[in-house]
């Protein structure tokens, strides 16, 4: 679904599996989880263009918001770092499989961001990279539906 509750027509979706069946692996596969920023609020009044509730999906390299969506470029400046960690396998013990929540900026803001993984999706390197002798057909373009 999309943040819109609408069924997705990402041309990545092909990949995605919502528990924890990786299916088959080559040598080419990776993995990836989907991820859900959501607004969700501290103990001080959020003092920043933002609701509780608020959200935006991760799918891949992609940022997806909802039509009409807005949400404030220094909340996303924050972030943006945490997410290609989150979207990867660490270590059960490690703080970025543990930790969920992600301050604002604004140290007058009451306002965190909850990075939620809620699925996983499968990429193969050869469509992903820029690598000349590893290069293929890129993910995106592989579907056209």
């Amino acid at each position: 679904m999309d943040c819109c509750g609408k069924t997705m027509k990402n041309k990545s979706n092909a990949g995605l599996f919502g528990d924890s069946s990786f299916g088959n692996v080559s040598d080419d596969d990776f993995w990836l989880y989907d991820l859900k920023v959501e607004v969700v609020a501290g103990d001080r009044p959020m003092v920043c263009n933002h609701q509780a509730g608020d959200y935006f999906l991760v799918e891949g390299e992609n940022l997806i918001f909802a039509k009409g969506q807005s949400f404030p470029m220094y909340a996303i400046a924050t972030i943006i770092p945490f997410l290609p960690a989150k979207q990867r396998d660490t270590n059960a013990n490690d703080w970025m499989t543990t930790d969920e929540d992600i301050a604002c900026p604004d140290p007058h803001c009451g306002g965190r961001f909850r990075i939620t993984r809620i699925g996983r999706r499968q990429f193969r390197h050869s469509e992903t990279t820029g690598l000349p002798g590893s290069r293929g057909t890129p993910y995106w373009a592989n579907d056209k539906s």
